[in-house]
């Protein structure tokens, strides 16, 4: 009862801002029709692991700026029709094998800030509803649970006001305080 359409991935290798905003306003209009009001969308992670097994979600392939390009006509064809967007997988959702257990492990701030980060923040500046965290560890400690992805870096540093939801089994604990 719904139209098959193209992978994240395949609508961002059109460069299309606007063909995006059309593809959304096409799909809200399908969540419309059958009663839903939020997407788990746009997925947002650059591609780091070439057999990841979710990049198909993503629209921003390889490059941090194709990303962040289209936030704003993928949360705006969405939003515009009243159908909340969540963005996912945050942060650093690189993998599947092992998803649970493995670590991204990114020292460096200004490479969260300038590689894993634009895309977010575009999402932040486009209006989004809400952000999924994701089931692997950034730095040692589950997405879902990390203070410093979550509070400090999500919502102090890019001012993310939206609610924070789980990747269904990624809540490890359930401590408000991490974010």
């Amino acid at each position: 009862q719904v139209t098959a359409r193209t992978c994240a991935l395949g609508l961002a290798a059109t460069w299309d801002p606007e063909l995006v905003r059309e593809w959304a306003s096409a799909v809200a209009d399908e969540y419309t029709a059958k009663g839903a009001n939020v997407i788990l969308g746009p997925g947002l992670n650059v591609h780091r692991v070439a057999r990841g097994g979710r990049n198909a979600e993503y629209m921003s392939g390889e490059d941090p700026f194709l990303g962040a390009s289209f936030a704003e006509p993928f949360v705006s064809g969405f939003q515009d029709k009243g159908i909340l967007t969540t963005m996912k997988h945050f942060g650093l959702n690189q993998q599947e094998n092992n998803r649970n257990t493995y670590s991204a492990n990114i020292p460096d701030a200004r490479a969260l800030w300038e590689v894993y980060y634009p895309p977010y923040q575009a999402c932040i500046d486009a209006g989004v509803a809400s952000a999924m965290c994701s089931y692997n560890l950034v730095n040692n400690t589950h997405s879902c649970s990390n203070d410093q992805l979550l509070n400090k870096d999500l919502k102090d540093g890019m001012g993310f006001e939206g609610w924070v939801m789980s990747d269904w089994a990624a809540a490890h604990d359930t401590t408000v305080a991490e974010g």
